[in-house]
């Protein structure tokens, strides 16, 4: 398959592997797409597991309804079981980044049934990232997402120049030139990068949902490098997860694990995935 369909709106998914592999759904993160999973899912692949990444709300082209309320967690997570749907599976193992990760995480709480096993990577279970926000530095290495939320400044400065702050900001996490180049490139899409914030301008409905304990078993990966998310909140995550629990570090790493530590990250979800 390579699109399916909810609510009148069109999403692009890569399936690919073996059609009879173990499916793996891989979720990106802002300001990325599918392509984030470029070096991830081959390897995969390769250990026989069925890959399907979706371009998520506000990246495909044709799922870019406006309105900030289209973006809350309810909606993206329903997304993902509509494509778990139009591949006729009941369950799937889930792989998210970044906001893709919190779609894992609301998945595991809300919908276990659907979930076979879970791997966040960076991102910590929101309620571990709700507690760090007043015990730690994280409200200060979360400083952009109250900037993100406010309406047509994100989008001047980070498109400005062709795109230079937003080009900087990805450059600084050690992207490689290629990803840097695809990801600007998206966002200069019409309405590309607004719909990408709407997940940030989400957040107050986002919230009256809360994502509760997770029951299915985790793996989370986390990176020394990360500027925007500290050790607090990944250290508390296991308290919020009634299951087996894996915490894994990624030394000298920074925030775009996918793309940096493709090799180990493909390792370490296989080893979940199997066991």
């Amino acid at each position: 398959m390579d699109s399916f369909r909810r609510d009148g709106l069109t999403f692009d998914v890569r399936d690919a592997g073996p059609t009879d592999g173990e499916p793996v759904v891989l979720l990106h993160g802002f300001p990325q797409d599918s392509t984030a999973w470029d070096r991830v899912a081959p390897a995969l692949h390769q250990h026989g597991l069925r890959t399907l990444a979706p371009d998520q709300r506000g990246y495909s082209p044709m799922a870019r309804p406006r309105g900030r309320q289209h973006y809350r967690l309810r909606e993206t997570t329903a997304d993902v079981l509509a494509l778990l749907d139009a591949a006729g599976l009941e369950s799937a193992h889930v792989v998210g980044h970044d906001w893709g990760g919190i779609v894992a995480w609301a998945l595991g709480a809300w919908h276990p049934d659907r979930v076979r096993t879970l791997t966040a990577i960076s991102v910590p279970h929101p309620g571990a990232m709700a507690r760090a926000m007043v015990t730690s530095d994280q409200a200060l290495r979360s400083y952009y997402m109250g900037l993100f939320q406010l309406p047509l400044v994100p989008e001047r400065l980070l498109l400005a120049g062709n795109g230079a702050a937003l080009r900087r900001m990805l450059e600084h996490g050690g992207l490689p030139e290629d990803a840097v180049d695809r990801y600007v490139r998206k966002m200069q899409e019409p309405g590309a990068l607004s719909s990408a914030l709407g997940w940030y301008r989400a957040l107050p409905w986002s919230g009256r949902d809360p994502v509760g304990k997770v029951t299915v078993p985790t793996l989370h990966l986390w990176s020394t490098g990360d500027a925007f998310l500290g050790r607090k909140a990944t250290e508390d995550t296991e308290r919020f997860v009634d299951a087996f629990y894996r915490l894994e570090v990624l030394d000298g790493v920074t925030h775009w694990i996918p793309e940096l530590a493709a090799e180990r990250t493909a390792e370490l979800v296989t080893a979940h995935v199997r066991a």
